[in-house]
Order: structure tokens, then sequence, then C-alpha cells
């Protein structure tokens, strides 16, 4: 068992005088305190434990990821519910954790809530693959995610807090693209996968990221020491026990989760008598919800699902898996002022400095880099990927390089492009993008290419 360390904080007299001579409150005292709220609130303590100072022993179970059973491996517990049992920096849902914080702290959501599970389990069956107990194959989530209820089942009973950080269901889906696919007769009404309505039936599966630290420094080359100072400076903190819990080898980051769309039999993932179908889409809002033409995501996205959606109506499996990395995981707020930056750059929005720009404003090119996106994958169980929707060759190589064999890759056609997008696709294939269709343009031919004003 690990040495517990914390700082006993006293929140008391938080609204009385501070050192400055003032009062934390300005002078008025609230209806409640935040710490001892009444009984419309639930209660707080009013102590804080922080992990700095070594005093006390951790009871938190081991972890031994890569285990060949989930027995073996362990529950990932990562709930404030006893914190003596936590086995995991960070908590469940990271990406949503200020939200839950602010549900609390209103007096919407009681501290110690425990989710009824009830008919939550998935609805089909993933795995296990031999993948799963590869420690090489996966570091980025819980193989084992899914099925908490029924493989840590002496454990819920013993009343450990083990939470799921996967979900798996059924949907129907409506999208004009296909609509327009349908009536064109590209796809058929089949009333399995595409129904009398139009609708096209989906298994999908939502993924919450579980990082195995070790694994993760590995994978980018870095000695886990390092990955877990950089992760503690760059987070303001935010995590301490990334310093402080060297013995806690399993993260839960704050960042968006991984949707996998499955069209077909999820069954026949892993075949080698099916063809497999796969676009790997990394987020993008303006183009993915909202239309937006700078970009050529939308259109490749729906791309992928119809070339997905014909490979299951010919006895195959198609699937697409949607990661959260808007912007290239720099986030919209720095996309947009790229997009800026290019348009009202000297010359207009031009092929030939498209990469440059973005590197300009963000300082790097790219921050998804892929090292971590082929998980989904070999969680799925796949060993095969026939017709890869993408041109990316990080995508491609990091897949490749994984282990997983791929066929056929697969270029967006040039009638989905977007005019205004034409500036990213011809930089891209410039940069080393695969591309089977039409030339490759270079020098003054990509300077030539040039996108729409700021004002047109």
């Amino acid at each position: 068992m690990a040495p517990r360390v914390f700082i006993g904080l006293s929140l008391a007299g938080a609204w009385g005088p501070n050192k400055f001579g003032g009062s934390l409150d300005g002078g008025v005292k609230p209806a409640y305190n935040i710490w001892m709220s009444p009984k419309t609130h639930q209660e707080r303590k009013t102590h804080i434990i922080l992990t700095s100072h070594p005093h006390h022993i951790y009871k938190s179970p081991p972890i031994h990821w890569g285990a060949k059973k989930a027995s073996e491996r362990g529950p990932i517990i990562a709930t404030f519910t006893d914190p003596d049992l936590r086995n995991a920096i960070g908590s469940h849902s990271g990406g949503y954790a200020v939200y839950r914080a602010l549900a609390m702290a209103a007096g919407n959501l009681k501290t110690e809530h425990r989710p009824d599970l009830t008919n939550t389990s998935p609805v089909v069956r993933i795995g296990p693959h031999p993948s799963w107990t590869d420690p090489e194959k996966i570091v980025s989530l819980d193989p084992w995610g899914a099925d908490i209820v029924d493989v840590f089942k002496k454990e819920l009973k013993q009343g450990l807090d083990i939470r799921p950080s996967i979900a798996i269901t059924k949907a129907h889906l409506q999208m004009p693209e296909i609509n327009q696919a349908i009536s064109a007769g590209r796809l058929k009404i089949d009333g399995k996968i595409i129904k009398p309505n139009r609708d096209v039936v989906v298994t999908k599966a939502a993924l919450d990221p579980v990082w195995y630290l070790p694994g993760i420094a590995k994978r980018f080359g870095v000695t886990e020491q390092e990955l877990r100072k950089t992760m503690y400076e760059q987070t303001g903190g935010m995590f301490p026990e990334l310093i402080t819990r060297p013995d806690l080898k399993v993260m839960l980051p704050p960042i968006g989760s991984t949707t996998i769309y499955i069209f077909g039999e999820p069954g026949d993932i892993g075949r080698a008598d099916k063809v497999h179908t796969c676009r790997v889409h990394d987020e993008c809002n303006g183009s993915d919800v909202f239309g937006s033409d700078i970009c050529t995501c939308r259109p490749y996205l729906t791309h992928g699902i119809e070339e997905s959606i014909r490979t299951a109506q010919e006895g195959g499996v198609g699937f697409v898996v949607y990661y959260r990395k808007e912007g290239r995981s720099l986030g919209e707020v720095t996309k947009f002022l790229v997009y800026n930056a290019r348009k009202r750059q000297k010359g207009g929005d031009s092929a030939s400095t498209y990469f440059q720009r973005t590197e300009c404003v963000a300082g790097v090119q790219d921050m998804r880099f892929q090292e971590l996106m082929p998980d989904v994958l070999h969680w799925l169980g796949v060993k095969r990927i026939d017709n890869l929707v993408s041109m990316s060759n990080m995508k491609y190589d990091a897949i490749v390089g994984s282990g997983i064999k791929v066929g056929r890759r697969v270029q967006i056609p040039d009638e989905l492009v977007p005019q205004d997008a034409s500036v990213e696709m011809e930089a891209k294939k410039a940069a080393g993008y695969f591309a089977d269709i039409g030339p490759v343009k270079k020098g003054k031919a990509l300077k030539k290419v040039k996108g729409r004003a700021l004002n047109d």
C-alpha cells in the first residue's frame, strides 16, 4: 500500500477577514456557507485533503495492466466516495468533471451519489480479444470498461464504487447525404441496415479515455517521469498525484471521449472472411455539424459513412471512429485564429502557406499526433482494414505501425471537395497525404490554389 499524503486545511473561517484586512465575501456574509450548507444543499466537509504530505496509508487496489483476466487486472477506481480506495488519477468522465463539481456546489447532485446501473449493460458484446491483454496494443482506454457489472461483480458487492468507462447502444441515423445516396442509387433500402423510411441502423459505442501512463510514455518516446512532470505543469497543477503518487499508473485525463459507429454485425469485426471498411475521423465542429466549407471534414465523414454502409450491405462490416480532437487538438479558438491569419495574409489564403500559418499561431502544425488512435481499433479486434477511408499519412502510419494491415486507401472524390477547401486539400496532398486521383500540385501550381477572402 502506498503512503497517503495530505495537508488538512480548515475552511470554517473562509468567510471571515483575510490576511489583507478584507473579507473573502466582500464584507457581506452569504446566505449559506459554501462548505457547510443548510439542508437545501448537501453537507460538505470543512477539511480539504491534499496529496502533498506523507502521513497516511492508502488502500488502493493494485492494477496489473495487460493481465490475462479482468479479475487479475483489477478494477479502476476513480471515484471519490472513498478516497482511500482510489487507484487512478483524475475522475470518470474527466472532460465533464468541472460540470459535475458545479452541480455538487449548487446542491443539484449529491456527493455520495452512485449510479444505478440496472439495464445499462452493452446491447452487444465486444471482445474480449487478445489485444485486450497486450500492454503494447492498448494504453489509452480500459478494454473492460463496458463490462464492469459482470467482470467485477464481487468487488461491486463489496461496496467498491466502480464506474463504466465504455457504453454500447443501438440507434438509427438520419442524414441528408445518405438520403441523396439512396436517391442516386448508390445505396439501397434493404430493410435491415437501411429501413424503408431510410433510417440507417447502427451500433454505437462511447469510450472515455483511460491512460496507462508507462505505456503512454513509451508510445511518445519519453520517460514516465518527464510525462508526469509536463502534464502536471501544463494543467496548472490540477493533478498533484502525477508528482506525489508515482504508484498510481493509471490516469483518466480531462479530454474528450471517442465514439464508434458500426454498420453491420459488430461480431463480424476481426473475421478474416469479412470485408472491413473504416473511416477514422477527428472532430471538426464547424464542418461536421454546421457545414462550414473551409475544410473537407463533413464531406469526408459522410463519404466514410456511405462506404461503410455499402460494405455492410455487401456482407462485410463498416465502422467510423470519431475522435474528439477539435482543430487538430489545438482547439476551436486557435483554429478560428488560424482562419483569420490565412485569409488576411499578403496574397490571401494560399495552399503553399497552409501549414505555416497554423504553426505561426499555435507553434506546431498538428497536435493530434496519432500514436494513441489505433487503440480503439485494437479494442474492436481489428486485424485488417480492406478499405481505409482516409488520406492522412499519419493515421495510416499509426495503424500499420500498430500491426493492423491496410489494403486499399480511399481518397475523397474531387466532387465532394468544397471550393474553399481546395486550399486544405492541395496543401495536404503536397505534404504527403495519400492521393491516387489527379496530380499533386507543387511550387507555382500550389501557390495558385487560393481560398475565398474573408468578406466574400
